[in-house]
């Protein structure tokens, strides 16, 4: 999946952050709704019907991505 097909990032819409191309929908909405456990139907349906399932598949992997590029620390207990 290429995602610069579905992702675009303009520092002259929404102030650079990552939206779907030819939108002003911003790709961490999107996570957010599915991180709440909104399915993608839902989504497509009755938030974003100009999205499509390749989008939503685009905008995990674009966050897959920038994860594999950060540093993660894991979580300590705290007693």
């Amino acid at each position: 999946m290429k995602i610069e097909e579905s992702i675009s990032v303009d520092p002259h819409v929404c102030h650079g952050q990552p939206c779907f191309k030819g939108t002003r929908i911003m790709v961490y909405l999107v996570l957010e709704l599915l991180e709440g456990g909104v399915s993608v139907e839902k989504i497509l349906k009755e938030y974003y019907p100009s999205l499509t399932q390749e989008s939503v598949q685009a905008a995990l992997h674009y966050a897959a991505e920038l994860v594999k590029g950060e540093q993660v620390i894991p979580f300590q207990k705290v007693a």
